[in-house]
Formats: C-alpha cells, structure tokens, sequence
C-alpha cells in the first residue's frame, strides 16, 4: 500500500514536500508514510484518495480499481 502512495506521486510528477504541504505534516513525516516507517491516519488516507481522485481500498492494496466510490 506504501507503494501506490509513492507511485501516485511519481506519476503525478510530485515531490513529498509537495504533499507534505497538501497533509499539513513535514517532509520527513510524509517520507516515514511512503517509507512504511509511520503508520497513515485515516484522515490522511481519505485526503490522499481525494486529491487522487483514487477509492482508498485502492491506496491500501485492496482492489486494483482506481475509480473511487460516488459520493452520496
């Protein structure tokens, strides 16, 4: 699932400080994300999946659809 966060970003031609700036958390924090060296609140997972524009079972490895959900 750490993967698919640093895919994400590298496809979209990012840097971590980029997202850092966008989850309000240092550099280093969002390295320790990526890394799996930090366990990922829920919060920053619904954001990353929003500016993603990606479902998070996607980002957590648990499907292969990147569509997200409808909202309600």
């Amino acid at each position: 699932m750490y993967q698919r966060i640093r895919d994400l970003r590298e496809d979209s031609d990012l840097m971590q400080d980029d997202l850092a700036k966008l989850l309000n958390c240092t550099q280093a924090c969002y390295s320790n994300y990526e890394n799996g060296k930090r366990d990922v609140p829920s919060e920053v997972w619904c954001k990353l999946a929003d500016f993603y524009n990606v479902s998070t079972d996607y980002l957590l490895g648990r499907t292969n659809v990147k569509e997200p959900y409808p909202k309600k």
